[in-house]
């Protein structure tokens, strides 16, 4: 019998760690489920790599202790992922713990398999989406085919090393058991990460001018340039539409260049505040919210738009599709296709009487799916917390 398989698995979890690659989501994302966790009894060591004194604060604030690690977020170093992976070992060893849960792809692989190399009894992840590498694009290189075939190799070994996977979409379930890089029985899923609805309210749409708002990374697979395609389609019938693009230019290789968004504000067909403190200012001021992305886990900011009443309009596609029902809270448009995309927003703008119950449906379907404390419980019941 090796060390690993001798090492006492508790009944119950006292010390757990929560390992990411970005240190604002602890808090921004994950702060109810830690606040919970560390109510229930939990030690909570948050581990990511990016913190500030501010986002130390945030974390220390929910009661859990943030922890500096090494870990890019984006890029294949396999030397310095090695690397960061054997360091990593050596701190969770050291913390003691009974479990883990990662969340995000690094967390999720080199994590996991560093909480197994230090001998940590329970290790959990979370699958938010399937990512970059498997968003099916109408050109897929040779350089996203390798590292597709890299990364199924690598979920295969991380996820045989779980206890329970959480995922947030069927689609992404389907994917992840029929390449084998999950067992069936592990996967729980989940109506996404949950909002406090208590955070968002409903307001009123904004109808003069009339204003659609996007809300994500810049990257090509969010839809952007299908945005910015049919945001030009309907200024040419409604030259007074505002378009708000919310988001920043990532590191990820499908970002889009911050000189090209530039050139769209110059030409006037979107306006780009970035990335914003409280998307809630923002969403107030808008009378529709448009994702017309390639593939999602379960879009928070779309989620954030229907807690505030917001109609939908959102591409037929994992992830994507769980936010929409056809013509209840709005319309559901084929992927890559600004024509039909810009069709949609004709028909808000010229029949605003569609918005009301559209707007009305949509706050009920987050207070019936996608109330965090609801997730919450469901995920830490399945933790055994």
């Amino acid at each position: 019998m090796s060390f690993f398989d001798s090492v006492r698995h508790p009944k119950k979890i006292y010390r757990l760690g929560i390992i990411a690659s970005q240190a604002f989501s602890i808090s921004n994302f994950r702060g109810p489920l830690v606040g919970e966790m560390v109510r229930r009894g939990v030690i909570v060591y948050a581990l990511a790599p990016d913190y500030d004194d501010a986002k130390r604060a945030a974390v220390a604030a929910l009661g859990a202790i943030p922890i500096d690690s090494s870990m890019s977020r984006t890029g294949m170093n396999p030397v310095r992922d090695a690397l960061d992976m054997c360091r990593l070992a050596v701190q969770l060893r050291g913390l003691r713990l009974d479990a883990t849960l990662a969340y995000f792809i690094k967390p999720v692989i080199y994590g996991t398999l560093a909480a197994r190399l230090a001998g940590v009894p329970k290790r959990f992840a979370m699958i938010e989406g399937a990512g970059y590498v498997f968003t099916d694009s109408d050109k897929t290189s040779l350089r996203r085919h390798v590292l597709r075939t890299l990364v199924t190799q690598l979920y295969r070994l991380s996820l045989s090393q779980t206890q329970r996977v959480f995922m947030l979409n069927r689609d992404d379930e389907k994917l992840f058991v029929e390449s084998a890089m999950v067992a069936a029985t592990k996967v729980r899923l989940i109506d996404g990460i949950g909002l406090d609805l208590d955070y968002y309210h409903v307001v009123p749409p904004v109808l003069q001018p009339f204003c659609f708002i996007l809300v994500a990374r810049l990257l090509r697979e969010k839809g952007i340039y299908d945005y910015v395609d049919a945001a030009r389609r309907v200024k040419a019938v409604h030259p007074d539409a505002r378009f708000l693009l919310l988001g920043h230019v990532d590191l990820n290789p499908g970002s889009i260049p911050e000189a090209e968004v530039q050139a769209w504000v110059t030409e006037g067909v979107v306006e780009w505040p970035g990335q914003v403190a409280d998307v809630r200012d923002w969403i107030a001021q808008a009378s529709v919210f448009v994702l017309p992305s390639y593939r999602e886990g379960l879009p928070r900011s779309t989620q954030e738009a229907m807690a505030m009443g917001r109609p939908i309009i959102t591409t037929d596609v994992p992830g994507c599709r769980e936010t929409v029902i056809d013509g209840v809270n709005g319309f559901m448009v084929p992927v890559r296709n600004p024509e039909v995309l810009a069709q949609a927003m004709l028909r808000f703008i010229e029949q605003p009487s569609l918005m009301p119950p559209m707007g009305a449906e949509s706050r009920r379907m987050t207070e019936e799916k996608f109330d965090v404390h609801k997730i919450n419980a469901q995920i830490l019941t399945a933790m055994g917390i």
